[in-house]
């Protein structure tokens, strides 16, 4: 089926043929199916409404990867966000409201020529209005959606945010007054302008690649900050008396109580933004000034479960592999929360998961589905807990079992038994390096010597920023910096290093992404020897470093030599190691 078999619309030939081939094109890139189009087909005749719109707007194909059709079967150019111009142009000619409705941007002019950016170059009749506006030639270039808009927002945003213009356009009096009364707080809650409201928030972190929105009742404001690469960042922010009708608009979405505001809550919301799925794992609290709300964004189109994107180089990563490859013990990945340590447990499954094998999880909470593999959801408020369920999953016939974390000794010894018992055991533990997970196992109350027979290997690890390669700056470091860090090398006198500096491209941040950090301590024979003698976590480390083990600080380090990450960001991430 064809975009104009799917959706005969009055045009040109040309028009229909071109659809035709990007619906191709997106089928043989696997982005889009035959069902899928096929639905989309039956809605687009009952609105009206052109397939390349129909699309992302049910979730079925992401903008970006509609964006990079058009750009192949058009042989266009797909612009960057390095691509937009710093200043508008030809703004004597192009009404901004034009430009924003057409989701067109002006990105050069020269000899004679305007380059103009379009969410859908089919649009003849904006790039049209633009050619007899600016009464020169047009060359048509391709944009994604949330990038055009970003920068006409950066270019023509002066005035009224769109925040602003929302929230002015809502009525009501002060949150107290609203959550008096539940049926009202609901239809508040229900307003358009409120739930467009929510829309721009969830949207726009989306977009910001953020990985939590926390949305916090204060005294005179509604603070609303994105955590951006493990950084919180404040954004524009609704009024006080907005805080109810917004924070139980989130409650409706997520099938929550609205009128619960005394206890915490926690639930889930799935949507489609720009074009693709994202879940949201929504948690509420009541606080001093109303409910506190934080959502953590679980966008899997930005899941990356491969070692080498995670930070492994590959010694590091054929190290970690050849422990998943044992039959039977424990793999244990320590660290705080937020330092990435059950993605690499998903990327251990992942490469262990197969036909042959039967693999089992038990997680607090679930965060991504996976395919091929059972995973189940602690709750606690029927005795489903760690523990509970490893017991029933020995009687499931398991060959890989992932624990979420251990956290008692009654979950640590069904693990222990389980990896005495020929299972593949991978699980998480909070602890500052690997070293230290082996006397947190016995301070919990498991026998030195049942630790020494099934743990194979400890994994500690943090995350750091990534430079964006866009802006980043190299430097010559002082000699005093190499002699504190140990970066000295007698055969070389200069070593350059690279710090952040901001564009457009990073948001001004000077950073996009990150990337890990690790040690891996594999238990030989001389660490198992050492833990029975009832060594301590220094001495287990010393050990593990004279057997060539690479600290996390050193692995950091490495990667700010090799312009991956900053010095700056190495220490913060191991100041506590």
């Amino acid at each position: 089926m064809s975009f104009a078999s799917a959706a005969p619309e009055r045009g040109s030939s040309r028009a229909d043929e071109v659809r035709a081939k990007i619906c191709d094109h997106l089928i043989a890139q696997g982005q889009l199916g035959a069902d899928a189009l096929a639905r989309a087909g039956e809605i687009s005749a009952e609105t009206g409404e052109k397939l390349e719109i129909v699309l992302p707007r049910l979730g079925l194909v992401s903008e970006r990867a509609l964006a990079e059709a058009f750009a192949a079967v058009l042989k266009l150019k797909l612009l960057t966000p390095a691509d937009y111009p710093s200043t508008p142009l030809l703004e004597d000619r192009l009404k901004a409201k034009f430009l924003h409705d057409a989701r067109v941007i002006p990105v050069s002019d020269e000899a004679g020529v305007v380059t103009i950016a379009m969410a859908n170059p089919l649009d003849s009749y904006a790039s049209e209005a633009v050619r007899f506006a600016v009464a020169r030639k047009i060359r048509i270039a391709v944009g994604a959606p949330a990038e055009i808009e970003a920068a006409h927002q950066r270019l023509y945003g002066e005035g009224k945010s769109q925040i602003r213009s929302i929230y002015e356009e809502t009525t009501g009096g002060p949150s107290e007054t609203l959550g008096e009364d539940v049926d009202r707080l609901r239809d508040s809650a229900s307003d358009a302008p409120v739930v467009r409201l929510v829309n721009h928030l969830i949207t726009g972190a989306v977009e910001a690649r953020a990985s939590d929105i926390h949305i916090e009742p204060m005294e005179n404001e509604l603070r609303v900050r994105y955590r951006v690469d493990g950084v919180l960042q404040p954004v524009e922010s609704p009024p006080q008396r907005l805080a109810s009708p917004v924070i139980s608009r989130i409650k409706i979405m997520a099938k929550l109580n609205i009128a619960e505001r005394r206890l915490p809550q926690d639930g889930r919301i799935s949507l489609a933004i720009r074009g693709r799925d994202v879940d949201f794992r929504v948690a509420t609290t009541p606080g001093t000034h109303g409910e506190s709300v934080v959502l953590r964004i679980l966008d899997k189109s930005h899941l990356q479960l491969d070692f080498s994107a995670l930070g492994f180089e590959e010694p590091l990563a054929r190290a970690f592999r050849a422990e998943l490859e044992k039959p039977h013990g424990i793999i244990l990945v320590t660290g705080p929360t937020g330092s990435g340590k059950t993605t690499t447990l998903y990327t251990a499954l992942t490469e262990l998961n197969s036909p042959g094998k039967k693999v089992l999880t038990i997680e607090d909470p679930v965060e991504y589905q996976l395919d091929g593999i059972v995973q189940v959801q602690v709750k606690r408020e029927i005795g489903l807990g760690f523990a509970n369920a490893l017991r029933a999953f020995l009687r499931q016939d398991p060959d890989i079992m992932m624990i979420g974390e251990i956290r008692d000794l009654e979950t640590a010894q069904i693990a222990v038994q389980a990896a005495l018992t020929g299972h593949l055991i991978l699980s998480t533990l909070h602890t500052n390096d690997a070293a230290s997970a082996v006397t947190r196992l016995i301070d919990m109350g498991v026998e030195d010597y049942l630790l020494t027979s099934t743990v194979n290997a400890i994994a500690a690890q943090r995350l750091v920023r990534t430079l964006c390669e866009n802006c980043r700056e190299p430097y010559v470091a002082m000699d005093e910096l190499l002699e504190r860090l140990e970066l000295g090398d007698a055969t070389r006198k200069h070593v350059t290093l690279y710090r952040a500096k901001g564009c457009d491209l990073c948001r001004h941040t000077g950073y996009v992404g990150r990337t890990s950090i690790l040690e891996l301590l594999p238990v030989t024979y001389a660490v198992r020897q050492a833990v029975l003698d009832g060594a301590d976590a220094g001495a287990i480390q010393k050990i593990a470093l004279g057997e060539g083990m690479q600290t996390m600080r050193a692995h950091g380090l490495a990667k700010a030599m090799t312009g991956h990450t900053t010095v700056e960001e190495v220490l913060r991430a191991t100041r506590n190691v």
